[in-house]
């Protein structure tokens, strides 16, 4: 995925009022925390202790090295005695990366028994974390709470949904979209300011001539693209292999890959997009070559789209080992309605590069050649197949005047309730909470768009915690949501980023 090693430091806070043996205690006991939690495996990114901060001069030369450290991807903090929170307020100023606060305590329980005033003035995280917490709030500082005891399951996948939140934060401010050729003509939601998104969400959007891509296919070898059409014929079925015409379209999709492939890690690019309308040297849509990418966790965007090409990498990196067969992101656009009383459905599909991904575990994908219908182009290979269910969610950027907004919708998946022998695409099928009647007109009325990124493993808390992080706007759709009270939220929601 060509992800970058990152780290978090792990924030003790404190005073010099309580005595060496007391502060020695604090360090021992976070160091214990941070060697626990890092041993527990259920952390995507390693917790890396700092000393005690005792004084205002330390909290904010510590928070400014944070800042300057490439590989550090934000901090959590904890305040294992009470630690006066003036001290924090040069140092919060200064700091411009994600930030947890852990609201949790050395000890389980309340030892009744045995607790005198030595263990209540050692272990007052419940009185040290409200004074931080005020700070914080008074400061209007973008951070997460997380309350519960740092031993726990339930704790520790909180923190490692936030850690890879973070994560995603810190990959997106390098992140590179290759955009070959502009979006779609004449069409708004795929359009956009890439200033702004640079700005917002550290996206680059830099313009490649599909040319440059057609000079790297020249370069590909025959043997190249031999080998590569044996990989394809390995793990997928190849439909009409016999066919001399249908090898060679499938081909010419190996060519692209090969080519794509390079011309991405040249460029420095973990996402891209293409327009139908701009394929000036190529004989075929990139299909089965942008598909394969894609479970290599690219990201992408169709018809020029590149708000949603970043967006599925940002899944992509947010889920980044936690893929397996059942689980998976895509890149996904909504198509058609069943409307049968009941039975109310949306189907999602792509004329053909949604992600193998998500396709049903143990079914083997099939290479398929069909014409298009669109683009003018010779018929493109792409692999076909149904895909997972199970409850997701679907999500998009979408830009609103000089801010963005991420709409999200929860949804089920379902399986298809017939074959679909004439349809030569992956397909999905789902059931939008809190009804489909509701979910549609919430979606229209936020303004998202008809394309977006899929995921079965992202959750809506992640990608709340991602857009308060960007103190960027997001709204969710759920099985609790109502119109009236959607309508009122994307209103507030207006006055509040539009200060």
């Amino acid at each position: 995925m060509n992800l970058r090693k990152y780290v978090f430091w792990f924030i003790t806070g404190s005073q010099d009022l309580y005595g060496q043996d007391t502060l020695d205690q604090v360090a021992k006991n976070s160091k214990e925390i941070v060697a626990k939690l890092n041993e527990s495996k259920a952390l995507p990114c390693e917790l890396v202790w700092k000393p005690t901060l005792l004084t205002p001069a330390a909290i904010r030369e510590t928070l400014e090295a944070a800042n300057a450290d490439a590989e550090c991807a934000g901090i959590i903090c904890w305040m294992h005695t009470f630690s006066p929170a003036k001290m924090w307020i040069a140092g919060l100023n200064a700091y411009k990366k994600p930030l947890l606060q852990l609201n949790t305590q050395f000890n389980e329980e309340i030892p009744y028994a045995t607790m005198d005033m030595d263990f209540m003035n050692l272990n007052q995280s419940a009185h040290g974390d409200r004074e931080f917490g005020f700070i914080t709030a008074r400061m209007d500082v973008p951070r997460k709470v997380i309350c519960g005891h740092w031993s726990h399951a339930k704790t520790q996948k909180r923190i490692a949904d936030w850690m890879r939140v973070a994560r995603t934060v810190a990959d997106g401010k390098t992140l590179k979209v290759a955009r070959f050729g502009d979006n779609m003509r004449e069409v708004a939601v795929t359009d956009g300011d890439k200033v702004q998104a640079m700005m917002t969400f550290g996206w680059s959007v830099p313009y490649y001539g599909i040319g440059d891509l057609v000079a790297y296919m020249d370069k590909v070898t025959d043997k190249e693209v031999d080998d590569l059409y044996a990989e394809y014929d390995r793990l997928y079925e190849i439909v009409g292999k016999d066919d001399a015409t249908v090898v060679d379209h499938v081909k010419y999709q190996a060519r692209i890959e090969i080519a794509l492939r390079r011309f991405l890690k040249d460029v420095d690019a973990n996402a891209l997009c293409t327009n139908f309308q701009d394929l000036h040297g190529l004989k075929q849509l990139p299909g089965l070559a942008i598909q394969r990418l894609l479970a290599d966790g690219y990201g992408f965007g169709a018809e020029g789209d590149w708000k949603t090409a970043a967006l599925v990498r940002t899944f992509k990196v947010m889920t980044e080992g936690l893929v397996e067969p059942g689980k998976g992101n895509a890149f996904m656009e909504d198509y058609t309605y069943n409307f049968v009383p009941g039975k109310e459905l949306d189907m999602g599909s792509h004329m053909l590069e949604v992600d193998p991904e998500i396709a049903v575990s143990g079914a083997k994908p099939r290479i398929e050649v069909h014409p298009l219908g669109i683009g003018g182009k010779e018929d493109p290979a792409r692999l076909v197949f149904n895909s997972i269910t199970g409850e997701g969610l679907c999500a998009a950027v979408v830009q609103m005047g000089d801010r963005f907004r991420c709409v999200v919708n929860e949804v089920e998946v379902v399986p298809p309730e017939a074959p679909l022998p004439k349809l030569p695409v992956a397909r999905m099928v789902w059931k939008p909470y809190p009804t489909m009647e509701t979910g549609s007109e919430a979606w229209i009325l936020a303004g998202g768009g008809h394309h977006t990124a899929f995921s079965n493993i992202v959750t809506s808390e992640m990608l709340r915690d991602w857009c308060e992080i960007l103190q960027t706007e997001c709204v969710v759709i759920d099985k609790n949501t109502t119109i009236p009270a959607f309508r009122n939220e994307l209103r507030w929601n207006s006055v509040y980023f539009n200060k």
